[in-house]
């Protein structure tokens, strides 16, 4: 139980992390904001540009990589993992459609920007209202823990990409990749920081 709340608490502060940048794009780009003249051809090429990142975002979340893999096997978690599927498919669509536009200097580059947003902010809200309270019931205990070595393995191999690794993280990597569960790994990272 310990597990999988870590494990949930730790993927509703990336859903909140994701809310937060694709409502910060859509209130900077959103087609109601530009007085006058309408954004230039640049503009256009940075508004899609940040729509590429904040989706890149959304989609290689944890949720997505190590959640989402194991209510697929479900089958009466398939009709919303279906639904949450056809929102990320329409985003997709809507953010192709931003590209298209902004290459021909279109202000409906904006229109299909802001589409893709509010798709993506349905599937994030959706996913807490529905998907995470469905896959605390339906998400044994031992995969819950599975899910957490394996977020701890991708947090570890992610910062040691970024060259981060320094004395009072190389713990919680190390551990990460030993498969320690949460408790020890912050027991550890204790000492570590206080010696």
């Amino acid at each position: 139980m310990l597990t999988s709340t870590y494990t949930l608490v730790a993927l509703s502060v990336e859903q909140a992390r994701a809310r937060i940048e694709v409502q910060a794009l859509l209130e900077r780009w959103r087609p109601c904001a530009w007085w006058g003249e309408p954004p230039s051809m640049r503009q256009y090429e940075q508004a899609c540009e940040a729509l590429r990142q904040v989706c890149e975002a959304c989609h290689w979340r944890k949720l997505d990589k190590f959640v989402l893999p194991a209510l697929r096997r479900r089958e009466d978690a398939a009709r919303l993992v279906a639904e949450l599927d056809g929102l990320g498919r329409q985003a997709l669509v809507a953010r192709q459609a931003a590209q298209a536009a902004a290459v021909d200097g279109d202000p409906g580059c904006l229109a299909a920007l802001e589409r893709c947003c509010e798709l993506l902010l349905e599937r994030l809200e959706r996913e807490e209202r529905e998907l995470l309270p469905l896959a605390r019931t339906m998400i044994p205990g031992e995969t819950w823990f599975a899910i957490a070595n394996q977020m701890l393995a991708h947090d570890a191999h992610q910062s040691e990409n970024r060259g981060e690794t320094r004395g009072d993280s190389r713990g919680a990597d190390l551990g990460a990749m030993r498969g320690l569960p949460p408790a020890e790994l912050s027991s550890r990272q204790n000492r570590l920081c206080h010696s």
